[in-house]
């Protein structure tokens, strides 16, 4: 099969496949989320109405586990998940490192297992180089959370954050400006709830305004509805990027 039709054919399944959702999904199948915070522009934006695939992950039951595709969240996958320090709070990031991989940076760059990521997705805003940001995992030199704390002292071997078995280091696009598993620890995989199909609705507005539905949001919304919907990002199929 040539590339071309290769692709047609990926194109076709992956729309039969969220169209079927779109259908048939219920809240058990699948999860609206809206993005409130940058720190995965530009791969997802604030504003950004995704529709999250809550079966991927889900753990595989004794019959359901033979016809439901059922997985572990890989290498760059983009993941929603509980935060895990406040449960309430969902949030979005990448995959970096799965189970048993060894995770550092340098000068910005991530090294994983001894090999430097290529990272097209990636954004860096600041051209400075912060050291415990930009060379993880050095010594903290300002605010970051127990969890991390507790994640440097009893997970870093030899200047490498090593992954234990049912947590996720996950870390955003936006990779200068992202609240990650650098400053509040690995994910569990219990907190892990889905992964993002589709931007079903991309709205420009204040995140203040995303996050609690103010009357500000709804008089922006009756005011400016056509001119502030990213057109060109509703329907949008989001992808992962495989980084092994």
């Amino acid at each position: 099969m040539n590339k071309y039709a290769e692709s047609v054919r990926n194109f076709i399944y992956e729309w039969s496949l969220n169209i079927l959702i779109l259908l048939f999904g219920t809240t058990t199948l699948v999860q609206a989320f809206i993005v409130p915070t940058p720190s995965m522009d530009s791969t997802v934006m604030v504003g950004d109405h995704l529709l999250v695939d809550k079966l991927s992950y889900a753990p595989a039951g004794s019959i359901s586990r033979f016809f439901l595709p059922y997985t572990d969240p890989k290498r760059g996958d983009i993941i929603v998940f509980r935060y895990p320090m406040d449960i309430r709070q969902n949030y979005v990031k990448r995959v970096i490192g799965i189970p048993g991989d060894h995770i550092h940076l340098v000068n910005k760059v991530v090294y994983r297992n001894g090999k430097p990521l290529k990272e097209p997705y990636t954004q860096h805003i600041f051209p400075d180089i912060e050291a415990y940001r930009d060379n993880f995992p050095a010594e903290p030199n300002g605010y970051v959370m127990d969890r991390a704390l507790k994640m440097l002292d009893e997970h870093k071997v030899n200047g490498e954050i090593v992954v234990p078995p049912d947590s996720y280091f996950a870390m955003g696009d936006n990779r200068d400006n992202s609240l990650d598993s650098r400053y509040w620890g690995f994910v569990p995989r219990e907190n892990i709830i889905g992964k993002p199909l589709l931007i079903f609705w991309s709205y420009n507005a204040e995140t203040n305004d995303l996050v609690d539905y103010t009357a500000n949001h709804f008089i922006d919304l009756a005011q400016h509805f056509f001119t502030k919907t990213r057109w060109d990002r509703t329907l949008k199929l989001v992808r992962g990027y495989s980084v092994d």
